[in-house]
């Protein structure tokens, strides 16, 4: 059986928790709490050295960050697809996760905002968060506005959907898992 090492608020393990629920898949949820520095545990550490969740056992294979893990499940196990046939909405679905993941998504990790806040305080860590979070979301509307249906890329949930919620889960506190 899958082992997924998560954390219940990390947006990026909330994104493979998504993907595993779409494709049917089940797994063993095993909670790693950043909170109390668990990542940093000797045990974590030889599961992902990096120390950062999701990180998914399939067995005596381990596979980390969560974009890797769901090419790894979308190779594997192939139904329900997570991304289109169609090649260019394929490059859309690509480049819009990584606008999350490389723009968006790293002003939330907790290393980053505690760093920030040490440095500018708190109201400005907010200001600032809130200006680059908005500049990626603005280019990701951008980017999508030609191929959206009834979902970001058509009338399918595909990758960029897990993306997304992900982070508006995080953001707002709803849950779709």
């Amino acid at each position: 059986m899958l082992k997924l090492f998560s954390y219940w608020r990390s947006s990026c393990s909330h994104r493979v928790r998504i993907g595993l629920n779409l494709k049917g898949l089940e797994y063993e949820y095993k909670a790693v709490n950043l909170v109390k520095g668990e990542q940093f545990s000797p045990d974590f550490l030889k599961i992902n050295p990096i120390g950062y969740v999701p990180a998914l056992v399939d067995g005596d294979f381990v596979v980390s960050d969560s974009f890797a893990i769901l090419m790894y499940l979308e190779e594997k196990y192939p139904q329900p697809p997570l991304l289109p046939s169609d090649l260019k909405r394929k490059a859309i679905n690509y480049q819009a996760a990584n606008i999350v993941s490389s723009s968006i998504q790293p002003l939330q990790n907790l290393a980053v905002v505690k760093y920030i806040e040490e440095k500018a305080g708190a109201d400005e860590r907010d200001i600032w968060a809130k200006t680059h979070i908005g500049k990626g979301f603005a280019a990701l509307e951008k980017l999508l506005k030609d191929y959206a249906g009834k979902y970001a890329t058509g009338d399918e949930v595909f990758l960029i959907c897990i993306w997304h919620r992900s982070f508006m889960q995080r953001s707002t506190g709803s849950t779709l898992t």
